[in-house]
């Protein structure tokens, strides 16, 4: 059994979520090289959720204040910067919520998503089978015939205006996100707030996405994922790692093997005052 410090652990987390002031994110450009340098973050810190965030490494570990004139708020500024430019992949993925993912890391993701390399047909056998609902695929059926819409436009051109079914239009546009099936792709001045997503289908924004996946297999993908997160966190319980990507424990087991046998993860770690099986990067273990 190896003991690691709390100490040890914060001060790498330190640096590879960019919490040092060196390291801390002044552009979008900046954000870029980050979210390429982590694989993937969130968007906003999670409460009870382990991963960098843009926030964090932008604003400092703080909480997210309400006031708009917050200079962290930038974060807000480069997402809707980015959003169309192709520079990351950008939707609510991780445990639902708002994911930045770079361009090597999305096929990867995209491998694992219930997506056959037939968009225009798929989602008729998941509907067939029962793991579609309604709602979301008339959703995925506007964006497939209209184009690219805004939240409002694509609401009615699903014929899901009414005020009783909003939350199962949002709900299919979670689900057609975490899928890897659309994503936002802009901002529109619409509705009230004169603010609204713009989505479209993945496979039409990322055409390249389907043939990028083609060849990696899922047990591939879990690793190479799951080596990118443990090299972030430096170490973790393995039931938050299936937790955070919604994987079975066998997948998570599997994986984790292949890594300790590859010399990239180390088990047997051991926290004081923390539970679970622990397992940690030997980038952890060797940092001065």
């Amino acid at each position: 059994m190896i003991e690691l410090s709390p100490g040890d652990l914060s001060s790498y987390r330190a640096r590879t979520y960019a919490l040092l002031p060196e390291l801390k994110l002044k552009s979008a450009e900046d954000a870029v090289d980050f979210v390429n340098r982590r694989g993937f973050v969130f968007f906003w810190p999670i409460k009870g959720v382990e991963l960098p965030s843009l926030w964090t490494a932008a604003a400092g570990d703080r909480p997210v204040p309400d006031e708009h004139d917050d200079p962290g708020h930038m974060t807000w500024g480069w997402k809707d910067e980015l959003l169309g430019k192709r520079r990351w992949y950008y939707a609510r993925i991780l445990r639902r919520r708002n994911t930045m993912i770079s361009l090597v890391s999305a096929p990867y993701f995209y491998a694992l998503s219930p997506n056959y390399g037939d968009p225009e047909n798929d989602y008729l056998e998941q509907y067939e089978q029962g793991l579609m609902t309604l709602e979301t695929r008339l959703v995925f059926e506007a964006l497939l015939k209209e184009g690219p819409l805004d939240t409002l436009a694509l609401r009615r051109a699903a014929r899901l205006t009414s005020s009783d079914s909003t939350g199962r239009f949002n709900k299919a546009l979670d689900d057609l996100q975490v899928e890897f099936k659309v994503l936002p792709v802009g901002i529109s001045e619409a509705g009230a707030w004169r603010y609204a997503f713009i989505y479209d289908l993945t496979t039409r924004h990322f055409p390249e996405i389907q043939e990028q996946a083609r060849f990696i297999s899922e047990p591939e993908a879990r690793r190479f994922l799951l080596r990118q997160y443990f090299i972030s966190l430096g170490a973790a319980p393995i039931e938050q790692a299936a937790r955070l990507f919604g994987w079975t424990l066998e997948h998570i087991h599997h994986a984790i093997k292949a890594l300790i046998k590859a010399k990239v993860l180390v088990e047997d770690i051991a926290i004081p005052n923390q539970k679970g099986v622990w397992v940690a990067t030997r980038e952890l273990l060797d940092q001065d």
